[in-house]
């Protein structure tokens, strides 16, 4: 963290001719552009593209700076930090007005009730995110808030194009393509005269998903981004594989429930955009009832407009993140790989959020925003925290998923409502074990169970040999039920359970689907008592170590009380045995387990 250097003599030489210094290819902090006294700050407006509030006139967006004071006394021209939110100004509260999950899957939900108007939010300032790290080390820091949110004019969409063309606006008047005013009414022009026109986004969450969300409008000048923990997907945030899932932590969570969180603005605008928005496109189109995919969605997902991004790409996120989990960032980076786009890995074992350390912040940004040829395109591709290690000290790796990794085929054998086996051969006559749904047991309770009915459990022979997984695994399973819809859930988990940290015993990875679902994200079709459909899905992605010693458990069960629908209890659900599988991503290829007697 810089220290202000109080009481510095603007007048000599070098103050006024302040530069950048770089060392082991990174930008240092200078004592110059330390000088907090006398920092350049300023709030402007942005005149955006779009009309999302409806009123006639060109949304305007609040935008802050802060920049080093030889941008003002000296012909110093800088390159940007730039963080946009819905956050910034405070948000409006309300995030226990959720949906109430506690119904039959399929099942028109009970009505939400909706939060009432918050007041005004109209704090002057937006963030101090970001300034002491960077405009020492001779950037300028920009924020701004989301339109509707804050002192922006227009409507919240979360995820809508506004939302992606209000920070683009940000990056064309620090390139003087479009204008900025100093207030949100007003016609006095801000002028920039003192940036290079190079930008770099960063943030965490919502915060790092905009980054992405920039970068897809293909926007000049914004040259690098490290988002973190972004939500890429608002369609894998709040469903899976055709199933109503709430984000971890958040039950009954979803799409609308974050619009009133972030719509802080209060203008006369906000019943329009409550309208317009909130209970006409939203209600309209994002179905819990069936849970499917459509064009709402997809015009919420980044991945389908990705070929616009040029940014180059320093991706944080964490193996452990069950609120934005890391299928977000995994499948942003595997097609930013195939389009070439300069790209970064950089992935912990801890949960929500967690930026890379500064040093790769350092040079990602020092590389594509001051031009310094520090050769980060030639570091090590990913880079991965291992279980117990410090989160800001990670071990580099070729790349993300490990190249060494290549599938493991695991079978079922019957049993599993004990613990049945787990294992790298079929014997291809195992038959069919039912469960009984009841979402009152949540998962760690099933998986420490000796033996219930509420789930199937197979477990590999313990392991004689440490097995690194790296990867997405993937499911396939032949299931059928009593009911035309049901929840399938399916964990992968590290036996025997202990605490449910990473490595001592407790959750690998996970995910969920809904078998009505089998052949297309975009259609349901409802089961009929008896008919078995086979789906296969991936898990959430993961690079973790299971210790010898530790047995790898496969756990089938229908609702997941932390995450989807609660149906009554009852639903009898059926998996097929020899339709049933998961295959792992392994380190080396293969798994070494101890003999059933327990020798090597």
């Amino acid at each position: 963290m810089a220290t202000a250097a109080c009481g510095q003599d603007q007048t000599t030489p070098e103050y006024l001719n302040a530069r950048h210094v770089i060392e082991d290819g990174q930008a240092q902090e200078v004592r110059a552009f330390s000088d907090a006294d006398h920092w350049i700050r300023e709030e402007v407006w942005v005149e955006t593209e779009f009309d999302s509030d409806g009123d006639g006139k060109l949304d305007r967006v609040h935008a802050a700076v802060v920049r080093p004071a030889q941008t003002e006394l000296s012909d110093l021209k800088v390159p940007v930090i730039y963080g946009s939110s819905p956050y910034y100004a405070g948000t409006s509260g309300g995030l226990e007005h959720f949906w109430n999950i506690d119904h039959e899957v399929g099942a028109e939900p009970p009505p939400r009730v909706n939060q009432p108007a918050p007041v005004l939010r109209a704090r002057p300032g937006i963030s101090n995110g970001f300034v002491e790290d960077w405009v020492p080390r001779g950037f300028a820091v920009v924020h701004s808030s989301s339109p509707g949110t804050g002192l922006s004019e227009g409507c919240p969409t979360v995820g809508g194009i506004n939302e992606s063309l209000a920070p683009k606006a940000v990056v064309d008047w620090l390139n003087g393509r479009t204008t900025a005013y100093t207030t949100p009414d007003g016609d006095e022009e801000v002028e920039v005269n003192w940036a290079t026109g190079k930008v770099g986004m960063t943030g965490t969450s919502y915060n790092g998903t905009l980054p992405l969300a920039a970068a897809t409008t293909g926007v000049e000048g914004l040259e690098a981004i490290i988002p973190v923990a972004p939500n890429t997907s608002y369609y894998h945030y709040y469903r899976s594989n055709g199933l109503v899932q709430s984000p971890g932590g958040y039950p009954g969570e979803d799409i609308d429930v974050l619009y009133d969180f972030i719509h802080s603005r209060d203008s006369d605008r906000r019943e329009y955009c409550n309208a317009t928005v909130r209970d006409g496109l939203m209600m309209e189109n994002m179905d819990r009832v069936t849970g499917d995919y459509n064009e709402f969605w997809a015009s919420r997902d980044y991945l389908n407009v990705i070929d616009n991004v040029k940014a180059a790409t320093l991706m944080a996120h964490a193996f452990n993140d069950w609120n934005v989990m890391p299928e977000h960032s995994v499948r942003i980076v595997e097609a930013l790989k195939e389009r070439n786009v300069p790209v970064q890995q950089y992935y912990h074992q801890g949960g929500h959020g967690g930026p890379p350390p500064m040093k790769m912040m350092n040079r990602w940004f020092t590389r594509y925003l001051l031009g310094v040829e520090n050769g980060v395109e030639n570091d090590p591709k990913a880079w991965i925290v291992r279980q117990g290690a410090d989160r800001l000290e990670p071990t580099p790796y070729e790349d993300y998923p490990n190249p060494a990794a290549s599938p493991v085929d695991l079978y079922p054998s019957a049993g599993g409502m004990g613990i049945g086996v787990l294992d790298v051969v079929s014997s291809g006559d195992e038959g069919q074990e039912m469960l009984v749904d009841n979402a009152s047991f949540d998962g760690e309770a099933l998986a420490k169970a000796e033996w219930t009915n509420h789930r199937l459990l197979y477990a590999t022979p313990v392991l004689a040999e440490d097995a690194h997984i790296s990867g997405t695994a993937t499911v396939t399973i032949r299931v059928t039920g009593d009911k035309p819809a049901f929840n399938l859930s399916v964990w992968l988990v590290s036996l025997p359970w202990t605490d449910g940290r990473r490595g001592t015993g407790g959750v690998i990875t996970r995910g969920w689907a809904d078998p009505q679902n089998d052949t297309s994200l975009w259609e349901s079709t409802p089961l009929e008592p008896g008919e078995f459909r086979e789906l296969t899905f991936d898990l959430q992605p993961d690079d973790q170590v299971i210790p010898a010693g530790q047995q790898i458990g496969l756990m089938v069960f229908s609702s997941d009380k932390e995450y989807t629908l609660r149906p009554k209890p009852g639903t009898q659900v059926t998996v097929d045995l020899d339709g049933t599988s998961i295959s792992l991503p392994v380190v080396g290829g293969s798994l070494s387990f101890q003999s059933r007697e327990g020798t090597n």
